[in-house]
């Protein structure tokens, strides 16, 4: 049996059962749109570590204690604990007490200083939240070069490099996804404006 061959919810059940490399097999399978995900709402590299590392923690915990049901999809699931555990991530930060210099604190210093603070934080996670559903919904070919631009910054000609397509198949999928992009918000009211 080819296990890299096995549906999500075969390699959850094979996990279950004892084989780690199950795990090791989706880790590897997911670990590039799970960690987009979390980089495009932190735009940190070692935070967003961090954060993909605990990430994948909760979700060995929750494997193991059965606490996955397989009524979904793998990803999306994964997708939701990455953006649950960016949102913890954001709220620790907003509470973060800043000691000064003479040791004296007060209750500003916990809450309302922070860079970002931590309403407008949820409404940017919530954005996002709502951006990576809409990116979701997108045909496979317009998704890739979708975030390949916005998230990893790739230039068109390294998108079609990457995509094994011409510059200007790649510009026409950007286009087409950033047309289906609003057709969905529209659809689904959604707005992306904080």
């Amino acid at each position: 049996m080819n296990i890299g061959k096995l549906a999500d919810h075969e390699l959850v059940a094979c996990y279950r059962n004892g084989q780690e490399i199950a795990l090791e097999v989706l880790i590897r399978r997911h670990k590039k749109r799970i960690f987009l995900q979390i980089y495009s709402k932190v735009q940190d590299r070692e935070i967003a570590d961090d954060l993909f590392q605990e990430t994948f923690i909760k979700i060995i915990r929750s494997l193991r204690k059965s606490n996955y049901e397989e009524k979904g999809k793998f990803l999306p699931w994964a997708l939701r604990v990455a953006n649950n555990t960016t949102l913890d991530h954001f709220r620790r930060e907003s509470r973060k007490k800043e000691v000064r210099t003479s040791g004296e604190y007060t209750v500003f210093d916990t809450y309302g200083e922070s860079d970002q603070p931590m309403e407008a934080a949820l409404i940017e996670a919530q954005i996002n939240e709502d951006l990576h559903r809409l990116i979701d919904a997108l045909p496979e070919e317009q998704r890739k070069v979708l975030e390949l631009r916005i998230f990893c910054g790739y230039s068109f000609k390294d998108i079609a490099e990457e995509t094994d397509v011409s510059i200007n198949t790649a510009l026409g999928r950007m286009r087409y996804a950033i047309t289906n992009i609003q057709k969905l918000m529209v659809t689904h009211n959604i707005s992306l404006e904080g």
